[in-house]
């Protein structure tokens, strides 16, 4: 058996992602499919990647079962899956080499001459895509992962021709460390995943870590409004990149208006430079913020600002990022992957300018360990809406602990004065909306598990309501 941990002495051979559902296995299942490779993969529930993953030819199986493993090449497992995992316990007992997530994408990312890695607690997903569908349009041909779908591609991934890879590089288990990049992106810092990091602080010095992978040759663009980014990047000899509202920064936005959507224009300077008109497609001034770092990754590349701006007018953004799934009864309804309360808050501060009637905020709380690390926050981060409903706890990778749920939640929020219920399940939170909706509200479910279910759901429901009707 070949004992090799590198992807690409295993050509042609079979290889076995454990945790394939999750939104970068998939993608690197059907990168890896494109690239000629015989995949295969389990999760422990029918997640809606899945199907995407099948239809490129991939095997997929639900369960975790010691056999699924027998006959591969290479294990990947994600973060989430614990070492006594029956699968990954088989591939050690059987000597099949296995690697982390983190290490695949840094192994396909090694090699190209322009890597680009996009990091920030925030908005790693939107820019990843700004960044791709800029490069697309442009004729540059790139390699792309994104931790989302994208239309413009088709899906998460894209093998290219060129010299350039863009990724998004995650934080979370310091998985980003693993990468190779020559342009590194980063976005903000913020405290989340708090429970890989002891505080925000050692989160700062991974980032830190994360931007000293760049060689001499590369480039760093960073918020220079964000002290954290600024100072992490100050410690580098590499040329460095700053965009934001401030002086000190060589990407800046002028004469900012929004329309009654909240889709920004402005005009954007870069230094001296004559300014370059910006219309965004998508609303919200975190959008801002990330079409500047989009901007300014694409000029590295050899992109011309007047070309991304052409491109970002018709932007409409990725899947999953306040993504509007249904209109029923005159109520407009959206999910958005926001899963910690800066992301949260940030969705609702859209969907406020947008609803004309009364605005619900459905969170799907995402993990115990967020819960517990951010529960303060999460008390006030639906405040701009009119009324909160809370699903239970999304465990994911986590055992529930016993001592907090949801419930803890409401009671918190109730006290800082928001109209928040704990509706468990989601029949209990369809019911609750189906009864007290009206027309020219709007729903926005929030949270990067299966809350977009929710959605699927009540469009399932609201089709079989129709049909009887007629």
């Amino acid at each position: 058996m070949n004992k090799s941990t590198q992807i690409r002495d295993h050509k042609g051979g079979r290889i076995h992602l454990i945790g394939i559902g999750g939104s970068s296995m998939s993608g690197l299942a059907e990168m890896l499919i494109d690239q000629g490779y015989r995949v295969s993969g389990s999760d422990r529930d029918e997640g809606y990647l899945i199907h995407h993953v099948r239809e490129k030819g991939g095997e997929v199986m639900i369960g975790h079962r010691p056999e699924n493993v027998r006959g591969a090449d290479l294990v990947v497992y994600s973060a989430a899956i614990p070492a006594d995992n029956p699968e990954r316990a088989e591939a050690e007992r059987l000597g099949i080499p296995s690697i982390e997530r983190a290490v695949l994408l840094g192994q396909l990312m090694e090699g190209f001459g322009k890597a680009v890695g996009i990091c920030g607690a925030h908005g790693k997903t939107t820019v990843t895509s700004m960044l791709s569908q800029i490069l697309l349009e442009s004729g540059k041909d790139p390699s792309i992962h994104i931790g989302g779908r994208l239309d413009a591609i088709g899906g998460s991934t894209r093998v290219g021709h060129s010299d350039i890879f863009i990724a998004e590089a995650c934080e979370f288990n310091r998985s980003f460390l693993q990468l190779h990049p020559t342009v590194a992106v980063v976005l903000n810092i913020d405290a989340d995943h708090l429970d890989c990091y002891k505080d925000l602080d050692e989160i700062e010095e991974t980032f830190g870590m994360y931007l000293r992978l760049l060689p001499q040759n590369g480039a760093a663009i960073g918020n220079g409004d964000d002290p954290r980014v600024r100072r992490q990047m100050e410690k580098i000899s590499c040329r460095k990149v700053y965009f934001g509202f401030g002086s000190g920064n060589d990407w800046k936005p002028e004469e900012i208006t929004e329309d009654d959507q909240g889709r920004a224009s402005f005009l954007l300077r870069r230094g001296d430079g004559a300014p370059v008109r910006v219309q965004m497609g998508i609303p919200g001034e975190f959008n801002l913020m990330n079409a500047l770092a989009a901007i300014a990754a694409a000029a590295e590349l050899g992109v011309s600002p007047e070309t991304s701006a052409g491109v970002l007018k018709h932007f409409t953004g990725a899947h999953r990022r306040f993504e509007k799934t249904d209109e029923i009864d005159g109520v407009e309804i959206f999910h958005d992957y926001g899963h910690n309360p800066t992301e949260m808050r940030n969705a609702l501060s859209i969907a406020r300018k947008r609803c004309r009637g009364k605005l619900w905020a459905v969170m799907q709380p995402h993990t115990f360990s967020r819960v517990r690390t951010l529960f303060d926050q999460y008390l006030t981060c639906t405040k701009q809406a009119d009324y909160t409903l809370i699903t239970d706890i999304c465990a994911a990778r986590e055992k529930d602990p016993g001592d907090l749920n949801s419930g803890m939640l409401v009671d918190g929020m109730v006290r800082n004065g928001i109209d928040a219920r704990w509706t468990p399940s989601f029949d209990d939170t369809e019911q609750w909306l189906r009864t007290h909706w009206q027309p020219g509200d709007l729903v926005l479910t929030m949270g990067c598990g299966d809350i977009n279910l929710l959605n699927d759901q009540i469009h399932r429901h609201e089709a079989e309501i129709r049909a009887k009707g007629k």
